[in-house]
């Protein structure tokens, strides 16, 4: 009977990262893969996604970042050498909101580097490195770096011109653009400001409260950093206006596209945008869009010849009608192109973030394909489906085909990874959408799940091999402790259900193998683990963002009292050197420990109770231990 329920629940988690779609019109339907089921991004905070192949072929791995309605920070990495899939989790117990997902870089060393803020409310940002090179799975501390005023949005980018630094671009500095320049991470992952944080313009509207630009950043990898962004949210001014510069790091000059100096980053005279007529007039190749409408960017990206090109949404004035477009430009001016009516917003609640479109994305390998979010018909009725629209070099509007057909709820949101295989690089949020925050006005938030057109690998699941012990259901107490035996290994992984007495939610959980996994007595426990006098102390707190769903709406610096789990699932595995610590089926921790061997597994020292231990003579693979997870009803 149990094998048989294991069965099933491997058919489900393949039935479930597979998604077959057909065309009822006849058309060519992508082949859909699930990322994750609980999963969302705002779309000005990227890299959001990043695939990185080395010249020696040791790493080829795809990264993709985001958030979850439970303040979950996390990250899955796809090992194309391996065919492997790990979900990370990148910090629990975050401000749950869609603007906090993380964005990725990849470090001269090849070690991965993870930025995330909270929305406008904190003067700092977040980070932390991988131990490994290319392995996010094993990421070490979280750093803070603190700021003097509030972030949002970090784009992080190294240059060859530079590349001993990072040049990190953000909302900051009165609600502005912002750039500083960061030292590269040291071996322990320290950074610190050496040039910035500066404010990179400033809007003449900027003076009244809530009016801020939007801005998106790509850089051509040499000396560059392109900038597109508006005079503020569209929603604050019916003509809103869309520009372009960048940003030469040799000069910190800031120019137009024709290389004409409109300031000089940080010398305190800062190039101030309108969006009237008169400044058209004075600086004709710095305005890309002045069309009467509330204008809105979502990407910008580079031709094979450097060329700007922008994806663009015109909402009408009463924000019922969006229409997308593709600007390029030409070597002599901005070539616009109407690419399709996307209807209004593509979210569920009415009368907030109309301006919200579903969405465009550019191929970063293919600069004339773009792919959009629009609604069309179907047998759910008007859901957004994805379609894809190639614009020929002089303009013209040319193939048009969808890709997804006959969705039970939206695709929306697409985002496409730099790598050379395009038509398996396209990802993007499904699911229902209510509000860019969890609150009590809107408890359910974003609750999205993400999907792509890459292959997710699925290991084969087997729940007996190397299964040496397993023992269910125990009373325990802080004197009381149960001892397994087990035959001596240096691989193996023990799992186990816990649920903690919620007045006496700390102590010891088990030892083995000369560690002890202690959880401290604190308001946010996060859980360690112990070698000797060596303490190694998990990022992440034993809990959710569940109290902001009982919280009013806003951004107001709060950190509320976490939901501790009343039950979770810890897992803990080791092979060779390495040691991970998975809380409720995503890695937790990663510590680098050489000689363990398991003989003997002490599970005591708490108050509460501890269920499904199993103990198995090897690691397993994270798809065996969600199934785990999943049996044991987390």
């Amino acid at each position: 009977m149990r094998k048989n329920r294991i069965f099933i629940l491997f058919c489900l988690i393949l039935s479930v990262r597979v998604v077959a779609q057909n065309s009822s019109s006849g058309g060519t339907a992508l082949k859909v893969n699930t990322i994750t089921e609980k999963g969302a991004w705002c779309w000005f905070a990227d890299p959001r996604a990043i695939h990185y192949k080395n010249a020696k072929g040791t790493i080829n791995s795809t990264y993709i970042g985001y958030i979850d309605t439970d303040g979950n920070i996390k990250g899955t990495q796809i090992n194309h050498l391996t065919n492997t899939s790990s979900e990370v989790l990148i910090r629990s117990y975050f401000q749950p909101d869609d603007h906090n997902n993380p964005t990725l870089l990849v470090l001269p060393d090849e070690r991965v580097m993870v930025f995330y803020s909270r929305h406008t409310d904190e003067p700092c940002f977040y980070y932390r490195i991988s131990s490994k090179k290319g392995d996010i799975t094993t990421l070490g501390k979280e750093f803070k770096l603190e700021t003097s005023h509030n972030t949002t949005y970090p784009s992080p980018f190294i240059l060859s011109d530079d590349p001993d630094h990072i040049y990190l671009c953000w909302r900051g500095i009165n609600w502005h653009p912002t750039i500083a320049r960061l030292s590269v991470p040291d071996a322990e992952g320290n950074i610190k400001f050496n040039w910035g944080p500066f404010q990179m313009v400033r809007s003449k509207k900027g003076q009244g409260a809530g009016i801020r630009p939007y801005a998106k950043y790509v850089s051509n990898g040499k000396d560059k950093i392109y900038m597109a962004y508006t005079t503020t949210h569209p929603d604050n001014q019916s003509q809103n206006y869309i520009y372009f510069n960048y940003i030469d790091i040799n000069t910190k000059e800031l120019t137009d596209i024709q290389g004409t100096k409109l300031a000089v980053i940080g010398d305190g005279a800062l190039h101030d945008v309108d969006a009237t007529s008169a400044y058209k007039s004075s600086y004709p190749y710095a305005v890309v869009d002045e069309t009467p409408a509330r204008n809105w960017l979502w990407e910008v990206a580079a031709d094979k010849g450097g060329k700007p090109v922008i994806a663009t949404v015109s909402i009408s004035e009463d924000k019922k009608s969006h229409d997308y477009y593709y600007v390029r430009w030409t070597g002599t001016g901005w070539q616009k192109t109407f690419l399709a009516n996307a209807g209004g917003h593509f979210h569920q609640t009415p009368n907030i973030e109309n301006c919200y479109s579903a969405g465009l994305a550019i191929d970063k390998r293919n600069s004339q394909v773009i792919y959009g979010s629009v609604p069309v018909a179907g047998k759910h009725g008007l859901v957004y489906e994805l379609k894809k629209y190639t614009v020929g070099l002089d303009g013209t509007l040319g193939a048009v085909e969808q890709l997804t057909f006959d969705s039970p709820k939206n695709n929306v949101r697409p985002f496409m990874i730099d790598n050379e295989n395009s038509d398996k690089s396209l990802v993007w949020m499904y699911g229902d959408y209510y509000d860019w925050i969890v609150s009590s006005t809107r408890p359910l938030g974003y609750p999205t799940g993400l999907r792509t057109s890459m292959t997710i690998p699925a290991n084969r699941i087997d729940l007996k091999k190397g299964l040496f012990s397993q023992k269910t259901n125990w009373m325990m107490s802080s004197e009381k402790k149960q001892k397994v035996s087990v035959p001596k290994s240096d691989s193996f992984t023990i799992v186990l259900t816990l649920s903690l007495d919620s007045a006496n939610y700390y102590g010891q959980i088990l030892k083995f193998a000369g560690l002890s996994y202690q959880i401290p007595e604190d308001e946010r426990p996060k859980p360690y683990l112990k070698a000797g006098e060596r303490v190694y102390s998990s990022t992440n707190v034993l809990g959710n963002s569940d109290g902001w769903r009982k919280k009013p709406r806003g951004t107001g610096g709060q950190w509320y009292p976490p939901e501790k789990f009343n039950k979770f699932n810890l897992v803990i595995s080791h092979e060779g050197k390495n040691l991970k610590t998975y809380i409720n089926g995503l890695v937790d921790q990663f510590v680098e420990i050489a000689g363990l061997v398991i003989s003997e597994v002490e599970i005591g020292g708490f108050k509460g109770t501890a269920d499904h231990l199993k103990i198995y003579r090897r690691a397993l693979s994270q798809d065996e231990i969600k199934a785990l997870v999943n049996s044991n009803g987390n």
